[in-house]
């Protein structure tokens, strides 16, 4: 990446935060694409080390707006699509929203590609589009389901990305990375949202706990967006960014008792849980394809995912609110 112009959009959120902090210390011109608000925040960039965040190039604007896309691809090498509405929940109560910006931002994204001949991008899917798995591991052919708005808006996205692919030869690349965890993560995700609830509450209050999940520590979920958008020779393809590994919710939440290890009840809140039909219950990924085309592995154990992300929950306390369900 040394050298090479690089947007990112959705560089405020949890994963483009890492994404941009690596792109800036491999040597990237980096352009992050942050939503424009009021308070001219910055989301987690605000966290970067100064030495990183000054390296930045900001820009203001929203993927929902096809001049912002077109001026901000202008002159990239690259484009990391990271923008997207990613809370199921929320995805319940405002789909249209959701499908605004996870396939119209996308399409503004591929169009100004296009149309400035952009060399790669790299769409940032979701293990989510495969729904309740039909066979395990799953591995890139698994057939895709729609079991939340947000799971179709991106299936959307994706097939949007095929078209411009087949199409224009708009050299895009898809990967599906599983759940990805750590630092910097949403207070509403289960992770951080059990972890700061077990540290300062007077409960731990969880949704449902039976579904399996492939957990993946974000900086090797960085590590294989950056293989994806690098490897030569793969535009047109799909890759899935897993471990292999599956944990329970459950068993999740045992391990971060047992870390925390301070005695706090658990409770039962079906205002945390997905409507039956709309539940995924498990998604194990088969990471065979990364590792023998994009040479990616994950390295980060979970019990050290969960150590580093609960160093980082402690020294944020002000950012959850433990009485509070986030969406």
């Amino acid at each position: 990446m040394q050298g090479q112009r690089v947007v990112v959009t959705g560089a405020g959120g949890f994963i483009g935060s890492h994404l941009c902090e690596e792109l800036v210390r491999r040597g990237a011109n980096v352009r992050a694409l942050t939503h424009y608000n009021g308070r001219n925040d910055r989301g987690n960039l605000e966290d970067l080390p100064a030495s990183t965040y000054k390296e930045i190039e900001f820009r203001p604007g929203d993927v929902r707006d096809p001049f912002s896309c077109s001026e901000l691809i202008r002159g990239a090498d690259s484009v990391f699509h990271l923008a997207a509405l990613v809370a199921i929940p929320y995805s319940y109560l405002a789909p249209a929203s959701v499908t605004e910006t996870n396939v119209m931002g996308t399409l503004n994204v591929l169009e100004a590609a296009r149309q400035h001949e952009t060399q790669r991008v790299l769409l940032a899917s979701s293990s989510e589009t495969y729904g309740s798995a039909q066979h395990t591991p799953i591995d890139e052919l698994h057939p895709l389901q729609a079991q939340s708005p947000y799971a179709a808006s991106k299936i959307a996205a994706e097939k949007l990305a095929q078209s411009y692919w087949c199409s224009y030869q708009t050299p895009v690349v898809t990967v599906r990375p599983f759940n990805t965890y750590g630092p910097r993560q949403s207070a509403r995700a289960f992770i951080p949202s059990v972890l700061s609830q077990a540290l300062w509450g007077d409960r731990v209050r969880v949704g449902s706990l039976y579904p399996v999940r492939d957990l993946t520590y974000v900086s090797d979920t960085v590590a294989g967006l950056i293989r994806a958008a690098t490897e030569p020779d793969v535009a047109g393809e799909v890759f899935n960014l897993g471990t292999g590994k599956a944990q329970s919710m459950e068993k999740v939440l045992e391990e971060i008792l047992d870390l925390v290890d301070r005695e706090v009840p658990v409770e039962s809140d079906p205002s945390r849980e997905r409507p039956n039909t709309s539940e995924v219950d498990r998604l194990i990924a088969d990471p065979q394809k990364s590792k023998d085309v994009l040479g990616w592995k994950p390295r980060i154990e979970l019990s050290e995912g969960l150590q580093r992300t609960r160093a980082w929950v402690e020294s944020h306390r002000d950012r959850f609110k433990v009485d509070v369900y986030n969406v």
